[in-house]
């Protein structure tokens, strides 16, 4: 039988959340506490990977498991069993061939940006003291909505077969207390949002243009790109499925 978990993480003290060798990561920690607990050896996917010191308000991942057990019992003693900074939210049980990683519909991030020194948000956000005309950005942003190829924006020597995603929502919004940057999209390459960021904030200081933001889009080379922004003011917000995959449902 297959579970689809829920869980959350602030990413600070993780080398992302794919398994790596002699390195501690999230999925390394799941899997070691859900062994423990169901006394079985369980290998979780996960929905995507993300890097080191990047955050996840909402992960999905699914495991394997054909004994019976009690959901809510489960919940609660992985809570209990985990360090702080991992959250299990829900598990619920979905179709045998569900797939956290290929069945995900939509994907969504946040990239905060805070203008002010603050100690309880430096491992959580970007401080950038420099002014950003978020109008400039904004309009970067539609002009990126017209593309569908971010080679552009994706780590170098990726292993994927196709640079193509379908961005649904592009917009940054200035709050009392930060920046955000809203962005969501069918997939996502590694390293592409934090490339965008990097990108953008180049826009938001007048580095570069909107013209020769486009150019770079069109170029297809990462060179040509921004730096990546900070890690720690990204966050994976949402994944959505299609209510289908569940049984519970």
């Amino acid at each position: 039988m297959r579970y689809f978990i829920e869980l959350s993480y602030n990413g600070t003290n993780f080398h992302g959340w794919q398994i790596q060798p002699n390195a501690v990561t999230v999925q390394s920690v799941l899997n070691s506490c859900l062994s423990i607990l169901l006394k079985e050896e369980i290998s979780c996917v996960g929905a995507g990977r993300t890097d080191t010191g990047v955050h996840a308000k909402q992960m999905i991942a699914h495991f394997d498991y054909d004994k019976v057990f009690n959901i809510q019992e489960l919940v609660l003693k992985l809570n209990a069993f985990l360090p702080n900074d991992i959250a299990i939210h829900s598990i619920r049980k979905v179709n045998s061939d569900a797939h956290a990683r290929f069945d995900a519909k939509k994907r969504s991030y946040i990239y905060k940006i805070t203008s002010s020194k603050n100690v309880f948000e430096f491992d959580r956000s970007y401080f950038y003291k420099n002014y950003l005309d978020l109008e400039l950005m904004n309009a970067a942003c539609l002009i990126m909505m017209n593309y569908s190829d971010f080679e552009s924006f994706s780590k170098t020597n990726s292993d994927v077969k196709t640079f193509i995603c379908s961005i649904t929502e592009a917009v940054w919004i200035k709050s009392k207390y930060c920046i955000q940057f809203k962005i969501s999209a069918d997939r996502f390459l590694r390293n592409m949002v934090r490339a965008i960021v990097g990108t953008m904030i180049h826009i938001g200081t007048k580095k570069i243009s909107l013209k020769e933001f486009e150019k770079i889009i069109q170029s297809k080379d990462r060179s040509l790109a921004g730096p990546s922004a900070p890690s720690r003011g990204l966050y994976l917000t949402q994944i959505q499925y299609n209510n289908s995959i569940f049984e519970d449902v």
